[in-house]
């Protein structure tokens, strides 16, 4: 009796869970489903070209002639490329400067219109704008601005008197690294903005009025309320600049053209030489996977560093 009575219960029990785990396994087919398309397009138009871009980076690979397998021979003469090397030094020293810039400018501006105040939509608006314009053509834009014959920036610092001729903003690498400085920081600020803004709108209200409450001022209220809960914005901010500044092509092709005497080529500009001026796609492989490497390397530190805490 006891046997049969405990095989009714699990008879019981089977039916009863048999429905819910078909229903489970219609949900896991359903959301495969849904996850499909996106895991086609991450598979044709990344891992593909990423695993091709590796393989060519192993050969010995032109336009036009035949492909040879050399092994790690274009990783090897990287090492003695200068104008790589050299290149990656510049980009470097470019994404030192300019995310800090970008950050701060994007922190000022998300402080001054996170009030629902009159008119701050309009600020806003006007703060984003140049995200919308496309790099190239806020690239072109500069450069007649820059332009010492016809070109605004100087005739205006000829009127304060501040310089008595005009300059030659490109010849000198100094003043070409800052030209363009200049203009990625009016193209990206806002966008900063925005993620800070979204960031400072997600603080609880009530946090600041028990600051107040303390006795905390603005300045107090800033360093210990509003940057400790923006802790992941700026890891997410840091990480999208570095990224994109690592990744710097079009300004400086556009703006310097990699000069003067080559003092101002990025790590993409010299890949884009190598791969579609020199015909040396293998070699221009190994440069880009090297690249991915080191941003890699740089963001996984980025998180690390930025991270709420040890469990996150």
């Amino acid at each position: 009796m006891a046997s049969s009575a405990m095989a009714e219960v699990v008879k019981a029990k089977t039916r009863r869970v048999a429905p819910s785990s078909r229903l489970m396994r219609r949900r896991q087919r359903a959301g495969l489903l849904f996850v499909l398309p996106s895991v086609i397009f991450v598979c044709c138009f990344f891992l593909l070209p990423l695993a091709l871009t590796a393989w060519m980076s192993l050969n010995k690979w032109t336009i036009f002639g035949e492909i040879h397998f050399i092994g790690l021979k274009n990783y090897i003469d990287m090492t003695k490329d200068q104008v790589f090397l050299n290149s990656l030094i510049f980009t470097t020293k470019y994404t030192v400067i300019v995310c800090p810039l970008i950050c701060l400018v994007g922190f000022i501006l998300a402080l001054l219109v996170r009030q629902p105040l009159q008119g701050v939509g309009f600020l806003r608006t006007a703060y984003f704008l140049p995200v919308v314009i496309g790099l190239g053509t806020a690239s072109f834009l500069w450069v007649w601005l820059y332009n010492d014959q016809v070109g605004p920036i100087d005739g205006l610092l000829g009127y304060l008197h501040l310089i008595r001729t005009p300059i030659a903003w490109f010849n000198d690498v100094n003043l070409g690294l800052t030209s363009v400085i200049i203009m990625i920081v009016w193209k990206t600020s806002g966008f900063s903005m925005l993620l800070f803004l979204v960031g400072m709108q997600a603080i609880p209200a009530e946090l600041y009025e028990a600051a107040r409450v303390d006795g905390a001022n603005f300045w107090r209220q800033l360093v210990y309320v509003t940057l400790p809960l923006l802790r992941r914005t700026f890891a997410l901010i840091l990480v999208l600049i570095v990224t994109g500044s690592y990744l710097a092509f079009d300004h400086f092709y556009i703006m310097t053209h990699g000069g003067p005497e080559n003092q101002t080529i990025t790590t993409v500009l010299r890949i884009v030489q190598a791969g579609f001026t020199n015909f040396e796609l293998g070699y221009a492989g190994a440069l880009s996977i090297t690249l991915l490497f080191i941003l890699l390397i740089i963001n996984v530190v980025q998180l690390y560093v930025m991270r709420h805490n040890p469990e996150d």
